[in-house]
């Protein structure tokens, strides 16, 4: 049996010893070492270089998450590997249970088609820095947007100026002749065609997608789709997602019935009727639209950044695809996969209680200010006492910080973020920023290495994985 090395500060090992010793039919062994801190969290690995004697007789050695500097070095320094665990030690039995069944995130076969709602009032160059900032954030195509009564004359320059940086590209015109300029300029796609505009897919290469005459009238989109298979060119039916409450459940079914009389169509859902025209955080949205998206095998998504509440939809539909295929794929309940997606509220966002609080207080003997959150509320403590409250101006006369400006400000800042944790129920880690999920940028940190699902991630996954599938033209083709 495996016999892993936990190392830790004087504060926290107790702690770390019960959360070891409750976890439940353990697959290894295990022993804490304190190597001379009071906070684990201050611990770096030239620290642990000079405090822990070689040889150490274990398999694996274990450092706190927030453990920084080179932990591939150290592990050449013992002869094991050395990992960083989880940021807080309650978290130990979920991070020993996602190692154990981490699940790759680096596959999707949805492809999201990001529209660019307000192209004809763009300049060119406008136009490009929206797409790139579009494709860094999960987009597959770019779709150039139309607007009623707005000419677009440089369609065709814009078209031909992302295809010259590598992009795929869509039009999306109700005028069949702007349809007719962006596909002979090289667009990828032309969004829409219905049963009376066929005619363009005859006269460009570009991949159509096909619409209904109306939203409700699915005989239309049915014909155009038998008309489309018959002279065996590539295609996309689009059964037209509608808003709340003007038939979303209604149009639920028609991509249903879609999907039901044509088993290997490829299908697109636009999702924007619905992110953009809900006021309701888009993360949760996306989470559940990029579900029904899984279980019809749906090959594409056309989404929008107009609202400024929808301002993270192509982030959060690129994390979207990838948890929900991991969940369909692998027929698991799409939970514990990743937390990208949960921007408002943690799963377990109060690890401690008041008593073991209080607990690690009475130990400390120095001046400085700890913060933790219970489900109770606000505890700040050093070695004058324990404080307790529920919001930041309820403490702050009670930390006698009236003439230390520095101090003043420093626990000003850190009561704030603990008040919105608390009353949001967020994780909150002392001087460390809340964590927001996808809906935030984040700076990368220095804590390479396995980490927690949740702890650290990426922007966007885009960045360092593939696709399944590849294009939605070869998807199609391949139909």
């Amino acid at each position: 049996m495996e016999h892993i090395v936990f190392l830790t500060g004087r504060l926290a090992q107790p702690s770390l010893e019960r959360v070891l010793s409750a976890i439940d039919n353990a697959p290894f062994t295990w022993e804490t070492r304190d190597i001379g801190l009071q906070v684990a969290g201050l611990m770096t690995a030239d620290m642990v270089r000079r405090r822990l004697p070689v040889p150490v007789v274990a398999d694996r050695i274990i450092v706190p998450g927030r453990c920084r500097g080179d932990v591939e070095a150290l592990s050449a320094h013992y002869g094991m590997p050395v990992q960083r665990g989880p940021e807080e030690l309650k978290d130990l039995p979920r991070f020993f249970n996602r190692a154990a069944k981490a699940v790759d995130l680096s596959e999707y076969e949805v492809a999201i088609f990001a529209e660019i709602v307000d192209a004809p009032r763009l300049t060119v160059a406008q136009i490009v820095e929206r797409a790139q900032a579009y494709q860094a954030d999960g987009a597959d195509v770019i779709d150039l947007g139309s607007l009623p009564d707005t000419p677009f004359g440089h369609l065709a320059e814009s078209v031909q100026a992302l295809k010259a940086l590598g992009l795929q590209v869509s039009v999306d015109a109700v005028d069949p002749q702007d349809l007719l300029r962006g596909g002979r300029a090289g667009a990828d796609y032309l969004l829409s065609l219905t049963l009376d505009t066929l005619w363009v897919a005859d006269e460009v290469a570009a991949t159509p997608v096909l619409i209904p005459r109306t939203p409700t009238d699915e005989d239309s989109l049915h014909q155009a789709v038998r008309l489309m298979q018959q002279r065996g060119k590539p295609f996309i039916a689009d059964a037209i997602l509608d808003p709340i409450p003007f038939g979303l459940a209604a149009s639920i079914v028609r991509y249903h019935r879609l999907r039901e009389t044509f088993p290997d169509v490829a299908i697109m859902m636009g999702v924007g009727n619905v992110t953009e025209l809900t006021e309701a955080d888009t993360s949760g949205i996306n989470a559940v639209l990029f579900g029904l998206c899984a279980e019809l095998d749906v090959a594409a998504v056309l989404t929008t950044q107009v609202s400024g509440h929808a301002r993270r939809a192509v982030r959060e539909a690129d994390w979207a695809r990838r948890i929900m295929h991991a969940a369909r794929s692998r027929q698991m309940l799409p939970k514990g996969l990743n937390d990208a997606l949960m921007t408002v509220h943690d799963k377990h966002p109060f690890p401690d209680a008041p008593a073991e609080i209080a607990a690690t207080a009475a130990q400390v003997r120095d001046p400085n200010f700890r913060v933790q959150v219970s489900a109770q509320g606000l505890h700040v403590y050093n070695r004058d006492g324990l404080r307790t409250g529920q919001g930041a101006f309820e403490l702050w006369p009670q930390l006698g910080l009236q003439h230390d400006a520095p101090h003043a400000f420093y626990m000003g800042v850190e009561l704030a973020h603990a008040e919105i944790a608390w009353r949001l129920g967020k994780r909150y880690v002392q001087d460390q920023p809340l964590a927001w999920g996808c809906a935030v940028e984040q700076a990368p940190q220095d804590t390479s290495g396995w980490c927690a699902p949740g702890t650290t991630m990426p922007t966007s996954p885009s960045s360092r994985t593939g696709r399944a599938r590849g294009d939605v033209t070869q998807a199609v083709k391949d139909e």
